[in-house]
Parts: C-alpha cells; structure tokens; sequence
C-alpha cells in the first residue's frame, strides 16, 4: 500500500479523497493555485505546494509542475479526482513513466474509451447495444452530411473526445445541420483542442443511466447499481438517484451484465461508469465511458455500503477485490442534489464571491461532500459546484422527504446558489411521480 498520496485536484473531491486517505493511514499532497491559497484541501492535506496562478491551464491542467509536486514530496501515487487531468491518457502515462501511479485505468484504456467513436466500436464488437451513428468519426462537413443522411435525423453531433457537455448539439433537420455541426466543432476544439466529431441517432425524452464498474488486475469486474442522472441542464446533472425507479429487475440485471460485459471487453481496471440511453420503450443503449470516479458516486456508496475511493487506491496499489458480484446488495434509496454558485433565475449566471454564513445539517442518512467554509471565498476560476447533498432512506419517496427537508435547512449566505431551484425541482409532481427524463427542466422551467 502506498505511504504517500498527491491528489491532483481541488474543491470537495480533494477533500473526499483526502478523508479516504487519513482513514487508511496514507499520507496526503494536496497541490493548488494561487487562488486556491487558502482553501480547505490545502488545510486537510499534510503537505501543500502551489502549482501556478489560478488559471487552469497554468495550475491544475499543467502535468509537468503536478509531477514536480509529486517527485518533490515522495508521493507514490497520484489521484486525479474529477474533471481537469482524470481522463487525460498523456498525463496517465507521463506519471508511469516517472513511477507514479497513476490512481485509475491505464493510459491506453483512457485513449480507448474518451474516444466516443472508437469506443462505440469496441462495444458492438463486445456485443453491447449502441445507439445507431457515424461508423466512423469525422472532421469534415461534407463526409458529416453524407452519414447523417444514412443515420437520419434528428441526429445528436458530439464531440469523439471530452465530456461535460461540451461540443454536443442536436440538429432536429437537415437544414440546420451545418450550423449545428460547426458550432458543436467549434465548442470542441476550444474545450479538447480537437475537432473530431461524431454522429448517433436522438433519442427523444431518455433517461441517462449509468452503471458503476470496478475491475482489478485480476481480471475481476463487478458492479454496484445503476444511477438515474436524467435530471440534468445542458447535459450537466443536477439531481442524481440510485436505483433508477424506471428499471423492472430483469432489466436493471441485463444493464449490470452488459456494464460488466463492457469493461472486460477493454480489459478495464480500476472505478469507472458505463453510461446508457433508456428509451420509453425500456430498451437502453451504450452511450459512452467514464474512465474516472463520478461526481454523484456517494449515491452508489450509499446503496452498496463500498467506499468507492478506498477501493480505487486498493486496487492502484495491485490489490484485488475483496468481494465478489454475489456479496453486493443495495439497499434502499439515495440522492444526490449538486448545489452551485449560480442564479437559477438569471440564466445560471455564475455567483462567485465569499461565504459569509454557513450551516450544513446532518442526521441519520445525511452527508455533505463540500470544502466550504464560513469566510472561503469561491472563486470565478473554476466549476461553480459548492457542495453535495446526499441522503439515504428505505425507499424513494421517503429519501425524496429527507432530501426536502435537508435542504431546508441548508444555509449559504454572501452569494446566490441553485438552492432554491433545487427545492422547487424536488416537489415537482412528475419528479415526485417518476416521471423524469433528461429534457425534464427544460419542459419544467416555466413553472419552477
């Protein structure tokens, strides 16, 4: 087991991997931006070293200065938390090459799964089933125009590298298409540096639900559940539940079984998500891979009772799974609401500034994922989520009642967040009712 651990991060994941590394007796390097001085990961770590100015590319994004932290600290180990560097297969094989571990899959499984279009390949080889598309990626108009005629419309346009969202359009005709087709090509080169594109089949009104995978270097893969991450904003989630309330319990086993199917066709160690497309009719497709732990995991950890990071770091130091598919059983209900620095009635607007007052409840089943704190300022750098709200109960409607009341008693004083709005979308009656898909906020928004 390693004695030193670099995390590569900030915000609420640093803290959480850092919490998981003071209960396994391991030493933890927090590196951060000079906007970052005083943040909570920087106090929680038993090492701190500033790696730039608070710009991404000049800080967290930059692979050599996180190296020099890590060889100049004798971290062992580097964990990349989410976002920034966790799905970057040249900084996972740049920490091979100066004997770190890199704390998630290999380098060449990141390249074969962030790449959308060669991932969709590897899993109809694998036998998965994938929404219809391009056969191939593309970069040119014209090759783009001729697969969307074979595909038909209306056709979703997406980035063949990345995530978040970024570089993804729907064109509903052909007329719009071209427009479309720059515009997400555009988004994806200023986003990944790469304007690769690829084409699948819209489906309309989906859930988007993923399904939790852990391999090790034994060969051995199990998963932990489904999460319904349907209820979602321009392709970011807001709300995040485990079980998914439309899944009967043969489809929710031939999900896991193909999850599991997926992540043994690519040979794939470590926490990951193979993430699905279920249509109205109950059939569900591939959609792509996270090679990384999720933001929403807690739900998982909630419902499996498995600490999904201890095991990320158990099974980087060459340990195997000390359980097997039989020994999980999920129980009861989770959620997960993501609150942010944002002014839901002003078009999200980003809220940055200093927290002046703050009060986070607890209580059986509560858990807050957050590296707030009375007077910390949030700053206008980086992704505007504050804090994790998490809650476990028996059955949906009853974690859905422990979520309202949580919220309730929340308090975030000195800027505007997504609180309120989180509020409202609970006591909706369709969410309430199971009614969710991914355009649920969209086609709600007018009463919210």
């Amino acid at each position: 087991m390693f004695t030193k651990l670099l995390i590569a991060n900030r915000g609420e994941i640093a803290v959480r991997i850092i919490r998981a590394c003071r209960e396994m007796g391991i030493e933890t390097v927090a590196v951060y931006s000079e906007a970052d001085r005083e943040a909570l990961h920087t106090q929680l770590a038993d090492e701190a070293i500033c790696i730039g100015p608070a710009a991404p590319k000049e800080s967290y994004l930059h692979m050599e200065r996180i190296l020099s932290a890590a060889e100049a600290s004798g971290a062992q180990a580097i964990h990349p938390g989410v976002g920034f560097l966790s799905e970057n297969e040249h900084f996972a094989r740049m920490c091979r090459q100066c004997g770190l571990t890199f704390v998630g899959p290999s380098a060449d499984i990141i390249r074969k799964m962030g790449n959308k279009a060669e991932a969709r390949k590897t899993m109809q080889r694998a036998k998965v089933p994938v929404v219809p598309g391009s056969r191939e990626p593309v970069s040119h108009i014209e090759e783009a125009k001729r697969a969307a005629k074979k595909i038909g419309f209306p056709i979703m346009i997406k980035a063949a590298l990345g995530g978040g969202g970024k570089g993804i359009r729907v064109a509903e005709t052909a007329d719009v298409f071209e427009d479309h087709f720059f515009t997400a090509q555009r988004e994806a080169l200023g986003a990944f540096g790469d304007g690769t594109m690829y084409l699948e089949r819209y489906i309309r009104r989906p859930r988007h639900v993923e399904v939790q995978i852990l391999g090790d270097a034994f060969g051995h893969v199990v998963h932990l559940g489904e999460r319904d991450c349907s209820m979602q904003r321009l392709h970011q989630k807001l709300i995040e539940e485990s079980p998914c309330s439309a899944l009967t319990d043969k489809q929710r086993a031939r999900m896991g079984e193909m999850a599991v199917r997926a992540a043994k066709a690519v040979g794939y160690q470590n926490a990951g998500t193979v993430e699905f497309l279920l249509d109205a009719s109950g059939e569900f497709y591939f959609m792509e891979m996270n090679t990384r732990i999720q933001v929403e995991h807690p739900v998982t950890e909630f419902v499996s009772g498995v600490d999904l990071i201890k095991e990320q770091i158990r099974i980087a130091a060459g340990e195997p799974l000390s359980f097997t598919q039989k020994d999980i059983r999920l129980r009861g209900h989770a959620i997960e609401c993501r609150i942010n620095a944002e002014d839901a009635a002003r078009h999200f607007m980003p809220c940055p500034g200093e927290i002046t007052n703050l009060h986070l409840p607890g209580g059986n089943g509560v858990r807050m994922d957050t590296a707030l704190y009375g007077g910390c300022q949030i700053s206008p750098y980086y992704d505007s989520m504050l804090l994790k709200v998490i809650v476990h109960d028996k059955d949906r409607p009853s974690a859905i009642q422990k979520m309202v009341s949580t919220l309730g008693e929340v308090v975030i004083d000195g800027i505007t967040t997504n609180l309120d709005f989180q509020y409202e979308l609970l006591n909706q009656r369709d969410f309430r009712e199971g009614r969710v898909t991914t355009h649920f906020i969209q086609e709600h928004y007018k009463d919210l």
